[in-house]
């Protein structure tokens, strides 16, 4: 495998490479002159922005746009397949988009990874690269990721629920940890990501539900790893929220 500073100097619609990273690994924040798409073929990733922070198990990959900065977390062993395009490719324009793969969709990366870095633009590979772009075009974007605050007080909070999704503290004490007055805290977290907390702190337990749960996980483990005090309560929010219960979303 080439390393990435010579894949990125080859003249090449879509390059990749594939890299094994272990639990706990993390990439603090960088960006790259390239489009970036990250894609774990097995692990889960917690991918954050200044502005964004979502949960990537396997189902799914990021847009990254050509200059965005972000930080990579593997939650456990992560198989990161990662493309990169020119930084004049905005066909997903210049935000971050989580998206969904398909079957064949990750056919596709998992083919291309392995195409030799001067592939044949005019050839298979060619056509396999057009069909990717094509296939990433249609491809929904995934629901759950939260809104990140630029006042430190309040990212200091939100940091705090996203390192425990179950931490039981109230918005009193959400307050006091901001050095915040109570209604000051409530209209700043609202004005600052758009949802009130308690709901902000739902959107992160849905993420995190849904990363234990592609990783293996079992409902009541989900449960508890949450903050949820019983697997009832747990499976209710989560039939409110993708409209089946997370038994039949582990099928599906």
């Amino acid at each position: 495998m080439k390393h990435s500073i010579d894949i990125l100097r080859t003249a090449r619609p879509v390059m990749a490479l594939q890299d094994e990273y272990p639990a706990g690994f993390v990439d603090p924040m960088h960006s790259h002159d390239h489009v970036q798409i990250l894609y774990a073929s097995s692990g889960v990733m917690s991918v954050r922005t200044p502005e964004t922070s979502f949960v990537i198990p396997p189902q799914r990959a990021v847009w990254m746009p050509a200059g965005m900065k972000h930080e990579v977390a593997c939650r456990g062993p992560v198989s990161l397949r990662t493309l990169y395009l020119p930084s004049g490719h905005d066909g997903q324009g210049t935000e971050c988009r989580v998206f969904e793969v398909s079957n064949l969709l990750k056919a596709l990366i998992l083919e291309i990874v392995d195409f030799p870095p001067l592939y044949d633009v005019t050839g298979r590979e060619g056509r396999i690269i057009d069909l990717l772009i094509e296939e990433i075009e249609r491809m929904p974007n995934a629901p759950y990721q939260v809104s990140m605050p630029t006042d430190p007080r309040l990212l200091r909070v939100c940091n705090a629920i996203l390192a425990d999704p179950a931490d039981p503290r109230d918005i009193d004490d959400w307050a006091a940890l901001a050095a915040m007055g109570r209604r000051t805290f409530t209209r700043s977290f609202k004005e600052e990501t758009g949802m009130g907390l308690a709901v902000w702190r739902q959107q992160v337990r849905l993420m995190e539900a849904l990363s234990l749960l592609a990783a293996g996980a079992s409902i009541t483990q989900v449960t508890y790893d949450v903050g949820y005090d019983s697997p009832s309560g747990f499976a209710a929010m989560f039939r409110r929220a993708f409209g089946v219960p997370p038994s039949k979303y582990l099928r599906n």
